[in-house]
């Protein structure tokens, strides 16, 4: 499908292609492997957390500081 396809449809049959495409995206993450590199970032990340190296920041307090840099 194509976008000047997808700007076409109505807003529910939007929803319809988004709920179809994360169903079929969720059914693959399940076969995905994860490579070890990544694995070892986030448990480096975790233990700076728990250590009190890191402050672990919720999306909301996030999104407000993106681009103000």
């Amino acid at each position: 499908m194509k976008a000047f396809e997808i700007s076409q449809l109505t807003l529910r049959e939007k929803f319809q292609v988004m709920q179809d495409i994360w169903e079929e995206l969720r059914d693959r993450v399940d076969r995905f492997e994860v490579p070890q590199s990544h694995k070892d970032i986030l448990d480096e990340r975790r233990r700076q957390v728990e250590s009190g190296e890191s402050e672990l920041l919720d999306w909301n307090q996030v999104k407000h500081t993106i681009g103000k840099q």
